[in-house]
């Protein structure tokens, strides 16, 4: 019996020991992301109320945003756009676990040119 983790398992360790670290308020939310095989998805959580204040995916960004970085950039501005009509301009950043590389560092380039800061 081997008692290496499975890739999933690593993952959400990584979350998890994150998650002890990083806190989101209402004036500056934590910034979530999750990448599955076929998409990306990013929201904005005040964890003081667990209250959702924006959210954006794969989804919104549609078909022809190109390959998957690409649409992982444009989730980004999308959320950014959301942010600014909720008010929001700082985010903490929670990589969910994934290295800050490819599309999760394209999600967060994108956040970063819609105007939010972290």
């Amino acid at each position: 019996m081997s008692s290496r983790l499975s890739t999933r398992d690593a993952r959400l360790r990584r979350h998890r020991r994150v998650r002890g670290k990083i806190r989101g308020t209402a004036e500056r939310p934590r910034l979530v992301v999750f990448r599955s095989n076929r998409g990306i998805f990013a929201q904005l959580v005040d964890d003081d109320s667990g209250k959702t204040l924006a959210a954006s995916s794969w989804l919104d960004a549609g078909k022809d945003a190109g390959n998957k970085t690409d649409q992982a950039a444009q989730v980004g501005k999308a959320l950014a756009a959301g942010a600014k009509k909720a008010g929001i301009e700082r985010v903490v950043f929670d990589r969910g676990g994934y290295l800050f590389h490819g599309r999760v560092k394209a999600l967060a380039d994108g956040a970063r040119e819609g105007g939010l800061s972290f």
